[in-house]
């Protein structure tokens, strides 16, 4: 059985980069440790060979002919390692402090809204490993956040699209209804507009609601083992309105499987994809559900056929508010894909989209019952 296109390693990355993140942390504390310990060691050596000098060449009096005694000694190394530790802090304020001075401006740049920031560092600092991670990680922080912000502007313009429309039309609606002229039938096919838009209103802002709880919310909760097929045979009942009117062709191909998950949640999920592939799907078209089992994951694929969504919006469609079709004609209000990866991701799964021989096709992988074999 040919398993969907889906980067299992990508799913075992992310439990890797988690545990790497502590040892780096770990790693660069270690290495600074390091440093300050080696310069305090040739500061150390330094002074003493000063006062080896100095004591050789009778510069510096002792207080017997065969030996400086430790009272001396001590005073000495310490008054030698204070001026040489002068002189080389003031050496080091040319290198050290240039490149840490460079750390903060940059900090403060981000800080204030300049996401376009990026973290350079000298030759002499940029070979040293820990150095290097701390330029990494400023600049992909840099990025996330450039990336966050053009997300942002994105969300707030199609936001405003997508509540203005409805309020326009229930507004220009009831101002038509105020005239005395207009028959039975045209208040009663105005007043299924209003219905029809502020139904629509409604939805849009329990998606809001649901995808804000769902943002906010980091540990999975309401654990339940359940039949998968079985609820998503539900879904598909409860979307027959709507496949029927489109008289789509349906291919419903799975055995029986079992899941441990959030019934409520992966509900959501399966709902959103089939009505999205019910859309978009032409008069007279296929709708297509899978679902197998491999690598310690459970695939479902829902698939429909339509016009193929365009690679470059692919990734883009999981965005809150983001629609493939910018023109905004089909009903919608693009927050049904963001629920779902959030959900997904909850689960600690991942969801994907591919077009291929005129099918766009979803596929979630979910985590499923370790003590299998794989196929």
């Amino acid at each position: 059985m040919k398993l969907p296109e889906i980067n299992i390693e990508e799913l075992k990355e992310q439990f890797r980069q988690k545990q790497e993140e502590g040892k780096k942390t770990i790693s660069l504390t270690l290495s600074i440790s390091f440093a300050l310990f080696i310069v305090l060691i040739v500061v150390c050596i330094v002074a003493a060979l000063i006062i080896y000098v100095l004591i050789r060449t009778d510069i510096v009096p002792v207080m017997t002919d065969s030996q400086i005694t430790a009272g001396e000694f001590a005073l000495l190394l310490g008054l030698t390692s204070l001026f040489v530790g002068f002189f080389a802090a003031l050496l080091s304020k040319k290198f050290l402090m240039k490149a840490i001075d460079s750390i903060v401006n940059q900090i403060n740049r981000l800080a204030s809204g300049d996401y376009s920031v990026r973290l350079k560092v000298g030759k002499p600092f940029k070979r040293l490993k820990s150095i290097k991670k701390v330029t990494d990680s400023f600049n992909k922080m840099a990025e996330e956040l450039q990336s966050t912000e053009m997300l942002r502007s994105d969300f707030i313009n199609n936001f405003s699209h997508e509540f203005k429309t409805p309020i326009v039309s229930i507004a220009g609606f009831a101002k038509l209804l105020k005239k005395d002229d207009i028959g039975e039938k045209q208040r009663n096919e105005y007043l299924g507009v209003i219905e029809e838009e502020s139904v629509r209103l409604s939805e849009m802002a329990t998606g809001i609601l649901n995808l804000t709880k769902l943002e906010n919310q980091t540990i999975l909760t309401g654990i339940t083992r359940f039949n998968l097929s079985e609820q998503i045979r539900n879904c598909v009942l409860m979307m027959e309105n709507k496949w029927e009117k489109k008289k789509l062709e349906l291919h419903i191909d799975f055995d029986e499987h079992e899941i441990s998950a959030n019934y409520e949640m992966l509900k959501q999920v399966w709902i959103n994809l089939i009505d999205n592939a019910i859309k978009f799907s032409d008069e007279y078209g296929i709708l297509e559900i899978k679902i197998h089992e491999g690598n310690n994951m459970i695939f479902v694929s829902v698939s429909n056929s339509g016009v193929p969504i365009e690679s470059d919006k692919r990734e883009k469609i999981f965005n809150k508010f983001y629609q493939a079709e910018e023109s905004h004609s089909s009903k919608g209000h693009g927050i049904g894909l963001a629920i779902v990866k959030r959900v997904i991701q909850l689960h600690m799964g991942a969801v994907s989209v591919n077009c291929l021989d005129g099918l766009t096709t979803f596929t979630v992988a979910l985590p499923g019952d370790e003590s299998k074999n794989e196929i």
